[in-house]
């Protein structure tokens, strides 16, 4: 799969809904509730980071839940990607890009939207065949006011802001044109994964999925 057709396929699901949840799990048994929660309140796309010993599990379970079409974040090297995929991840999402990552998420067949946070990041990714990124870290990188920059020179890039992304500036990154979605973790707060407020997360995903773009 060339970065062309990969970034073709991450733009369709940035396109399904104005958040892509992004998700630390630490508890297996939060997997498919946590996923049925974020699903019946519209946000079908889950992006699971690798950054907890049962990750590749929750993945895997999550897959199964009719209508979630789940990813792995934190994607960093060809070991992370292959993973990924062995454990039913249908698309990656990585901080930034590199050659071997890049050349992995092909072999695999793997759709990654990957990181970029300045115009030569960007460039960069163009040139290989990217079109839709992943802008981070959105707040630290200039904010709304660095992607409507990056627009000007860079109109061909689409990006999906993530990092310090909340409900208070979401509509910001929304309501500007090279944003098809944005990245944001406030949609499954920890708490709330413990005590099982799995209703809750549904009444957050619903606010989430009604967010204007």
């Amino acid at each position: 799969m060339t970065p062309a057709l990969q970034s073709h396929a991450s733009l369709a699901l940035c396109q399904l809904a104005p958040v892509i949840p992004v998700l630390v799990i630490d508890d297996l048994a939060h997997a498919v509730p946590l996923a049925e929660a974020l699903v019946a309140g519209g946000l079908p796309v889950l992006e699971v980071t690798l950054r907890t010993d049962c990750a590749l599990d929750a993945i895997r379970a999550m897959s199964a839940v009719k209508g979630a079409r789940v990813g792995a974040g934190t994607v960093l090297s060809a070991f992370d990607a292959a993973r990924a995929k062995a454990a039913g991840a249908t698309f990656a999402v990585s901080p930034g890009a590199t050659p071997a990552l890049v050349a992995a998420c092909s072999k695999e067949e793997l759709p990654l939207l990957p990181g970029a946070a300045t115009a030569t990041e960007v460039m960069t990714l163009l040139e290989l065949g990217y079109r839709t990124m992943k802008f981070f870290p959105a707040g630290p990188a200039g904010g709304p006011a660095m992607l409507k920059a990056l627009n000007g020179p860079l109109p061909q890039a689409t990006f999906c802001p993530t990092g310090g992304v909340s409900p208070s500036n979401a509509t910001d990154y929304l309501s500007l044109p090279n944003v098809a979605c944005v990245g944001g973790s406030w949609v499954a707060p920890a708490k709330m994964m413990e005590a099982g407020e799995w209703d809750g997360i549904t009444a957050l995903a619903r606010e989430a999925a009604l967010l204007p773009r």
